[in-house]
């Protein structure tokens, strides 16, 4: 049988183990498996674009446990009804091939994708770092905030969006959890002050969502919203001053904040950091950019955390998705049982 972790499951987990305690812990996975980054197989995601938005699916395998996430991004849902992320995911065993562990990943994606800004920020950031501004106030932002106090201890929010419905959501859910929270009224004045800037509009266009102007020295950029073919935020500008840092180059290029360089522009993915290979943060007054589109080792990660975490409660159920006949080379068996063939 199959492990499945369900919607309802996975928030249960949440709630019983709390976001924060989750994140920290799902660091932990993220940074054992970049630091075994080499052991991975490592391919672009798949992606199927429309108008609408796109399709995209993300393997990979450590020649032990197989992982894929189904996932869309659809920017025009949310005023169709729709949220503009979904997904789910899949672990494997290479060794029969069979899936092992099924899970939804709209809230799982949410917070594979804060703890990996939590650990390149824990990795480039200034150890000082205490003011978070956040530009961009969706569905990703409670889960930022929640990463970002777990693992660097930051609790005071600069927070923009162009719908201030949104940062009243945002100050909403996080205020009761003993956050401060100032309401900017541009990006440029949620970034002053701030250490840390996470960049995460959903609009798929190339805009410019941070200038230049906006990013003091020694400032660290968590740019996370540009994640497809035309999709950016930050001033081509920004790039050039500090140093970039990916998941894994040939796809960020595709998809980044980068795809708006050079080929040959120089960039170092993140796993190189924390092994030790290249430098990270080399002085205080450095401007470091976490070009974060996603990455399959990350989902992989984030589908270990939760397989661990909820292996044996009873938040998973076994659900019945391999044909498994008596005999393995009579599928038909399973039918045949069932009902007269050739029958009138």
């Amino acid at each position: 049988m199959t492990q499945l972790l369900d919607v309802a499951n996975m928030a249960r987990w949440i709630v019983r183990d709390g976001a924060q305690n989750i994140l920290t812990t799902m660091v932990g996975y993220l940074d054992h498996d970049f630091r075994r980054w080499q052991s991975f197989e490592r391919i672009p995601r798949i992606a199927s674009h429309t108008p609408f938005g796109v399709i995209e699916l993300m393997p990979t395998s450590d020649g032990e446990t197989y992982a894929f996430k189904y996932v869309n991004g659809h920017p025009s849902n949310p005023a169709r009804g729709f949220q503009t992320v979904t997904a789910f995911g899949v672990l494997a065993d290479v060794d029969n091939g069979y899936p092992v562990f099924l899970s939804e990943m709209t809230l799982l994606t949410a917070l594979r994708t804060a703890a990996t800004s939590a650990l390149a920020a824990r990795t480039l950031a200034r150890p000082d770092s205490r003011v978070l501004a956040l530009i961009g106030a969706g569905s990703q932002s409670e889960f930022q905030a929640l990463a970002f106090r777990g693992v660097l201890g930051i609790e005071d929010l600069r927070v923009f969006d162009v719908d201030p419905a949104a940062v009243d959501k945002v100050r909403r859910n996080l205020e009761p959890l003993g956050f401060r929270i100032h309401d900017a009224a541009t990006a440029a004045e949620a970034a002053e002050g701030a250490d840390i800037i996470t960049t995460c509009t959903a609009d798929k266009a190339q805009n410019r969502v941070l200038d230049l102007a906006d990013v003091r020295p020694g400032v660290h950029v968590n740019a996370i919203g540009g994640d497809c073919p035309g999709k950016t935020e930050l001033d081509p500008r920004i790039l050039e001053a500090g140093d970039v840092f990916v998941e894994f180059t040939p796809h960020t290029r595709i998809e980044g904040e980068i795809q708006q360089m050079p080929e040959d522009f120089a960039v170092t993915e993140l796993w190189e950091v924390l092994t030790g290979t290249a430098a990270g943060r080399t002085s205080p007054e450095q401007i470091t950019v976490f070009d974060s589109v996603g990455f399959a080792i990350s989902d992989f990660s984030g589908l270990r955390c939760a397989r661990d975490a909820t292996k044996g409660t009873d938040l998973v159920s076994d659900v019945d998705l391999v044909a498994s006949p008596s005999d393995p080379k009579d599928l038909f068996s399973l039918v045949s049982s069932l009902s007269p063939v050739g029958g009138r």
